[in-house]
């Protein structure tokens, strides 16, 4: 996924919470196996084979992983959108359907050219937190990047994972627990994120974060806000009482409510 994971335990077995890590770290491996377009041999990259009418048999994190951005790209009034690039070399964006009886997907029209940049590292974050549950290690902290946070039960002793708005010395930060931090913006990259309504650059805000239930749903609506008008965001958000976006314009970053609407799952650190 181009990117470095980390995984954080809090436990007093170092030795069992170091395993369960690698097997976190594992399972990664294994979805970007499913999921990378960049690798040959992937779902993802073997759905673009697909001609209009024609079908594939998807592996269980694929068809998954695709359920729910088709169901954020529904949310965000395709402001998040699984074929971002798409209008650069089609007319339209491809349209597709999935089929739960088979688990597979169908090619309805275009070319299925997908790009999961901005779900696919939240979704891993957020298998591997339930394998983590498996294993019986309920308190972590999942990086992807720097750009994508998932807490789990807070430390003994503490409010939650403190996380940060940006730079890792940013005075904006929040506690987390049982919630997912996501964040977009232009700073490092430059205008690298698209709007998938226009095909052209996603120039609304400069830096996005977004609070949300689940790591695959921040790291959509990140994106989405980097592309949506301030009252685009109201309403897409007014859909979901546990999702909270701050917005940086300019100099000042400010949330789109507030942070006490998604009670103690995110306080202020200072609380």
């Amino acid at each position: 996924m181009a990117t470095h994971f980390q995984v954080r335990i809090a436990c007093d077995d170092k030795e069992y919470s170091a395993q369960a890590a690698q097997a976190a770290f594992r399972l990664l491996d294994s979805l970007e196996s499913r999921l990378s377009r960049f690798r040959s041999d992937s779902d993802i990259a073997r759905s673009a084979d697909l001609a209009p009418g024609e079908t594939m048999r998807l592996s269980e994190p694929a068809f998954t992983c695709l359920e729910i951005a088709k169901r954020m790209d529904q949310a965000t009034r395709s402001a998040f959108c699984p074929t971002p690039a798409a209008l650069k070399t089609q007319s339209a964006h491809p349209q597709w359907r999935l089929i739960a009886e088979e688990h597979s997907i169908l090619c309805v029209s275009g070319r299925l050219e997908f790009d999961l940049g901005a779900i696919g590292k939240g979704f891993a974050l957020d298998r591997m937190a339930e394998l983590l549950g498996d294993w019986d290690c309920p308190s972590f902290l999942l990086v992807a990047g720097g750009s994508s946070i998932l807490a789990g039960d807070r430390p003994a002793g503490h409010m939650g994972w403190s996380c940060g708005l940006g730079e890792d010395d940013s005075q904006q930060r929040y506690f987390l627990r049982h919630a997912s931090l996501s964040g977009s913006g232009l700073v490092v990259k430059g205008s690298h994120i698209l709007d998938p309504r226009t095909g052209g650059p996603a120039l609304r805000q400069n830096r996005t974060w977004v609070i949300a239930d689940t790591a695959s749903e921040s790291d959509a609506l990140s994106t989405a806000c980097m592309v949506l008008s301030e009252p685009e965001i109201q309403e897409v958000f007014a859909q979901n009482d546990g999702w909270l976006a701050f917005l940086e314009t300019g100099e000042s970053v400010r949330s789109t409510r507030s942070i006490r609407s998604i009670g103690r799952r995110a306080q202020p650190t200072e609380a």
